[in-house]
C-alpha cells in the first residue's frame, strides 16, 4: 500500500476510542513491534482547528501520522494532541490540510 498523510510509512494504527475524547491506539510496526498509546484530544484544540465531533478519530490518525514522520521514535505512551503543537509549531496550520 503507498504512503498516505493519514497512513505513516510501514506502520498500522489501530485506533479505538476509549472515553469522551480519549483513544486507545495500537501502533503496529514493520519490524514487529507493537506499542500502545492513549491518546486525548482537548476540546480546545478542535475549536481552534474548526474540528467537529465527527471529525475528531480523523484528527487523531492524522495527527499519529503526522507525529511520526516528525519524531518516530518519540510516540509517547500517554498525551495529548495539544503536545503535538508545543512540540511541531507548525502542526495546526500542516493538520488542517491534511483533514
Amino acid at each position: 500500500m503507498p504512503d498516505t498523510p493519514d497512513r505513516p510509512r510501514h506502520a498500522q494504527l489501530d485506533i479505538r476510542a476509549a472515553d469522551a475524547h480519549t483513544y486507545d491506539v495500537t501502533i503496529r510496526h514493520s519490524s514487529g513491534v507493537e506499542t500502545s498509546h492513549c491518546v486525548t484530544v482537548p476540546e480546545q484544540l478542535m475549536a481552534e482547528l474548526g474540528v467537529s465531533a465527527a471529525q475528531e478519530p480523523l484528527l487523531v490518525r492524522v495527527s499519529l501520522a503526522y507525529l511520526m514522520e516528525h519524531s518516530p521514535a518519540a510516540v509517547p505512551e500517554q498525551f495529548d494532541l495539544a503536545e503535538i503543537g508545543r512540540a511541531v509549531p507548525e502542526y495546526a496550520e500542516d493538520i488542517v490540510g491534511r483533514l
